[in-house]
């Protein structure tokens, strides 16, 4: 085993499965330490960081490039602001679906120790099987950082088209049959499941391929998933389990329903976790085998170039979606009516010449408000906004 270096607040990196399982139980925080603790302690506690051999993962926030300060981590405990500055009439609507830092810890200091170190190892097993995969999109970014100059944050004002398909590039519809593992294979092979309730299998944690050495395909011009696969979510909370619908659906061409899939997903009247997401996606699907174990990936330290340069090498190369992670604003979604809270969508396509990401919008606004827009189905959102919507999400991270 290779010598140990010091990892993230003092942890040594792991350098095997059963080092990570030894930090994550030995640092989890007895019960009584825990309930009496205020939500700054809480938060440092919950959202612990670990070195996974070269790189850093924080649990909740996913993959990170530099590891978040107890100021960053008190930070995130605000609710995050439903209002852009430039629109001071947007009206506030229902929270849509996805698990706040704030409910993450809550949810996670609540649990006994013995099940809050379970929920943590099932986090961390992605994760350390999906090292591999962190390591290469570091890498690419950083090859994307020196090539290309940083930009603002500042989006132009964004265009939201209805329809992602282009009349001189038409779509295709892409099944995960491929059994390479550009990114690092699962650990074992992901099981689709039947209609009815989906049952949780239990994965073997191994380690998983190294990332391949030849010089990877280049994107094509523009690359579309997941044709006629867009669901609309049941209630306002579901925008995990209705995301995940869609995502499964296309990889067995069997459509679970979205009570099931909210089942699996732990999902609650505050909604669904990203790790929860990604978690199923690696046991559920076998989009693995076409783009290797999903992550969990922060997108903080990036710029909109490198956030398009990460979609096109996993839309148009590895041929599998990504899992959007927003906060569903009117300035970047002008097709609402509303603003709304965090959210997932479904990342299934770009075009390159005109800068957009293709999104399947799983919220349907008049659903649940007469006064709302008809807002579901395909959509072509500027890559620039996509990425704003991304970093306004206090989480700042995607599943892919």
């Amino acid at each position: 085993m290779p010598e140990s270096s010091a990892g993230p607040e003092g942890q040594p990196a792991a350098q095997s499965w059963s080092d990570v399982v030894k930090q994550v139980s030995e640092t989890s925080p007895g019960d009584i330490q825990l309930r009496s603790a205020d939500t700054s302690a809480q938060a440092a506690s919950m959202l612990r960081c670990f070195k996974l051999e070269t790189e850093n993962y924080c649990l909740g926030l996913g993959f990170v490039d530099q590891v978040p300060t107890g100021s960053d981590r008190h930070a995130l405990m605000a609710a995050p602001s439903l209002r852009a500055a430039d629109e001071s009439g947007a009206q506030q609507d229902i929270s849509t679906g996805d698990l706040t830092p704030a409910a993450f810890v809550s949810a996670r200091a609540a649990m006994p120790k013995s099940q809050r170190v379970t929920a943590e190892l099932d986090e961390m097993e992605a994760a350390w099987n999906g090292r591999a995969k962190a390591r290469e999109i570091r890498e690419l970014v950083a090859a994307q950082t020196t090539t290309t100059p940083s930009t603002p944050s500042t989006p132009p004002t964004p265009i939201a088209t209805a329809s992602p398909e282009a009349a001189a590039v038409p779509e295709t519809t892409v099944a995960p049959t491929s059994s390479a593992t550009p990114f690092g294979a699962p650990s074992a092979t992901p099981t689709t499941t039947p209609s009815g309730d989906p049952t949780r299998t239990v994965p073997t944690v191994g380690t998983p391929t190294a990332v391949p050495s030849t010089t990877p395909l280049a994107a094509p011009a523009s690359a579309y998933l997941m044709k006629g696969f867009q669901t609309s979510q049941e209630k306002g909370y579901w925008c995990g389990p209705a995301t995940f619908q869609s995502i499964d659906w296309a990889d067995d061409n069997q459509k679970d329903t979205q009570a099931s899939w909210a089942k699996d997903l732990g999902t609650t009247t505050s909604g669904t976790a990203i790790t929860a997401m990604v978690q199923q996606t690696n046991l559920k699907t076998a989009w693995p085998k076409l783009a290797g174990t999903y992550i969990v990936q922060s997108v903080k330290t990036w710029n909109a170039q490198t956030f398009f340069a990460v979609h096109q090498k996993h839309l148009g190369v590895y041929k599998a979606p990504v899992i959007e992670h927003t906060q569903l604003l009117k300035r970047y979604f002008p097709y609402l009516a509303f603003n709304h809270s965090g959210h997932y969508q479904v990342g299934r396509g770009y075009d390159k010449a005109k800068g957009t990401i293709a999104i399947y919008e799983v919220f349907n606004e008049r659903r649940f408000n007469s006064r709302g827009n008809v807002t579901d189905g395909p959509k072509n959102i500027p890559a620039s906004a996509l990425f704003n919507a991304t970093l306004a999400n206090s989480f700042q991270n995607i599943g892919l």
